[in-house]
């Protein structure tokens, strides 16, 4: 039995097909991730974290509303976070639907929706 060797450009070849191989079916396959999107702050309820924003591409996210243009939901702070939110500040954000069992009347069907970011300086 002999030995057989590959040139070196071929084996850096077929290292890296099979690394954009890779790259391209988990890019393909995996999870989608949420996109960050800014909005504009219509409202803010410190008592209830409750949150409502709007702009262009708000009715887009998980939770928005498309004929009004309003994304209302439940603040979750970022780490760190000390500002708060006023009408007309720009947010930066990411918007969840999720069943939160024996959620507080007025929740539709224990789906409430979660707003994460923050006011962008």
């Amino acid at each position: 039995m002999g030995n057989v060797t590959l040139p070196t450009p071929v084996a850096l070849a077929g290292g890296a097909i099979c690394l954009l191989g890779g790259y391209l079916a988990g890019a393909v396959t995996g999870p989608d991730t949420p996109s960050r999107t800014t909005g504009v702050v219509t409202s803010y309820d410190a008592g209830t974290q409750e949150i409502c924003l709007s702009g262009d591409a708000v009715d887009e996210q998980e939770g928005g509303d498309s004929t009004e243009g309003i994304l209302c939901g439940r603040w979750q702070r970022t780490a760190g976070s000390t500002s708060r939110p006023r009408p007309g500040d720009e947010f930066r954000f990411v918007s969840t639907v999720v069943d939160a069992s024996g959620a507080p009347e007025g929740e539709q069907d224990g789906l409430i929706t979660l707003i994460y970011g923050d006011v962008t300086p």
